[in-house]
């Protein structure tokens, strides 16, 4: 039976996965990776151990599935976005270390970019918001502050990448510098309209385009991964960005669908078709897949603490010993008893986009406990989500049917069921959850033959359990009021 194996770089370990025609799993890697930061705000990687991490988890998923190399028909590729590679084109070394998404040692400049009024111009042409997440003021940063950078750039001594390229580089012995569309419209340099980079921005940003890697499709043959890392050369033929690659594998392939990731952050995304749709609730456009030279594109709304805010309760509080822990805890009590916990730890995402926002914890009393606490961590996530799903059927103009969840966070039945109570709408859990790596391995599936269709891929589909909306309309209210108002209060922190 001929298999794919996906690799699911993400911001925290390095996953990789073998899957089947019929899409199960038949081996799995995995390794952790550290995090480094080095001052407040800033978050870094190491991409050498990226690469490492990375090289041992497919190695390990391969063993796993009891596969030998020729079993496996092509190779996918899905990653944390933004994430910002420089390296030497002559040695493969990075310049620096990598850039994180979460990073936000860009705010000034995003800053004094809007007080020049460029914030609607890049919006125009990008579609994304102006905001330290994405990639090009990064880039930007490292040729400014590492000596000689911007010259060599030029020169074309360096390349840039976002982590789906630098994994190419290294997996092909640095004889294919590409990324994906969906990547590419990540890093606030891509012009939706064109699909291609854009000089204006480019200029703007102050990033040299002989940096720039090659933009291919999401679904087709873009290069050979090198025989000495798996025993065979196989093809290299899906590249997709960690929510697009979800959205994906969640079949969320009509107009009309939603998907929503519990991860590290929380990332929902609905289906718009084959023309971007500009938003006007701060939502992000960007592009879902590019497949046969057909692009379907996607409103995202990305919310920075999900996963992160649990984590929060485990490492900074010390309420729980396990993010396992959290559902049972929160559990324990009917209600969070009106305390309200707004994560704004790194600032607040979708629909607000304020990077001065700080964390909230507000409607304390002599009778709130560790338990309120953990339910109001709960809560905040599905508030949040709630949030931008109401943004995207503004948007939209017409109802969503029922929402789809993937993510770690998607294994908490409380957490869920909190989701459908707050959003009022049906949620979905699928019977296999890895759908981010599912995602990768469809793309390259589909590029050599392993599925027919999009067809073929959405009957794969299959629901795990559905949880319906059993909250109170009077209760639903004034949760959410309560909430809208704590957010008002988190917001413009920073500067206050």
């Amino acid at each position: 039976m001929a298999c794919i194996l996906a690799l699911d770089q993400g911001t925290t370990s390095s996953r990789a996965i073998v899957f089947d025609e019929r899409g199960d799993i038949r081996g799995v890697g995995q390794v952790e990776f550290t995090q480094h930061f080095p001052q407040p705000g800033w978050v870094e990687h190491d991409a050498l151990e990226i690469w490492r991490t990375q090289l041992a988890a497919m190695r390990q998923a391969v063993a796993a599935a009891g596969s030998a190399a020729a079993d496996i028909a092509a190779l996918g590729i899905t990653n944390q976005r933004e994430t910002v590679v420089v390296w030497e084109r002559a040695t493969g070394q990075p310049i620096a270390p990598a850039i994180v998404w979460q990073d936000r040692r860009t705010v000034a400049a995003c800053a004094a970019l809007r007080a020049a009024g460029h914030e609607e111009e890049i919006r125009r042409r990008t579609g994304l918001t102006l905001d330290p997440y994405f990639s090009a003021l990064k880039i930007a940063w490292l040729l400014d502050h590492v000596p000689g950078a911007r010259r060599r750039a030029e020169n074309g001594e360096l390349a840039f990448g976002t982590i789906d390229s630098w994994l190419v580089w290294q997996l092909t012995g640095g004889r294919r510098h590409v990324t994906d569309a969906s990547n590419a419209s990540r890093t606030m340099l891509y012009d939706l309209a064109r699909g291609d980079w854009d000089d204006a921005l480019l200029g703007l940003l102050r990033v040299p385009r002989a940096m720039l890697p090659q933009i291919v499709a999401s679904s087709g043959v873009c290069a050979e991964c090198d025989a000495a890392h798996l025993g065979r050369a196989i093809p290299i033929a899906g590249i997709a960005g960690d929510q697009q690659a979800a959205t994906f594998g969640q079949a969320c392939l009509a107009p009309g669908m939603v998907k929503n990731t519990y991860g590290t952050g929380c990332f929902m995304l609905m289906n718009t078709g084959a023309a971007p749709q500009a938003s006007t609730h701060h939502l992000l456009t960007t592009v879902g897949w590019r497949i046969g030279g057909a692009t379907s594109y996607l409103l995202e709304g990305s919310i920075f603490m999900a996963g992160a805010t649990v984590q929060w309760l485990r490492d900074g509080l010390g309420i729980i010993g396990a993010a396992g822990e959290v559902e049972a805890l929160a559990a324990s009590v009917p209600d969070s008893g009106g305390v309200v916990l707004v994560p704004a730890f790194a600032g607040l995402g979708a629909p607000h986009w304020d990077a001065h926002a700080r964390g909230l914890l507000i409607g304390l009393t002599r009778g709130s406990g560790r338990a309120h606490i953990a339910r109001a961590a709960l809560e905040s996530i599905a508030l949040q989500s709630a949030d931008v799903l109401d943004a995207m059927v503004s948007d939209a103009g017409a109802p969503v049917a029922e929402l789809r969840v993937d993510g770690g966070a998607a294994n908490n039945d409380l957490l869920l069921q909190l989701q459908a109570d707050i959003a009022n709408i049906p949620v979905l859990r699928p019977r296999l959850t890895e759908t981010t790596a599912l995602g990768a391995a469809y793309l390259a599936g589909l590029a050599v033959g392993v599925w027919r269709d999009a067809d073929v891929i959405g009957a794969q589909w299959r629901v795990e359990r559905r949880f319906e909306p059993a909250m109170p309309d009077g209760q639903r209210a004034a949760l959410r009021e309560r909430w809208a108002r704590a957010v008002e209060r988190a917001k413009g922190w920073e500067t206050a």
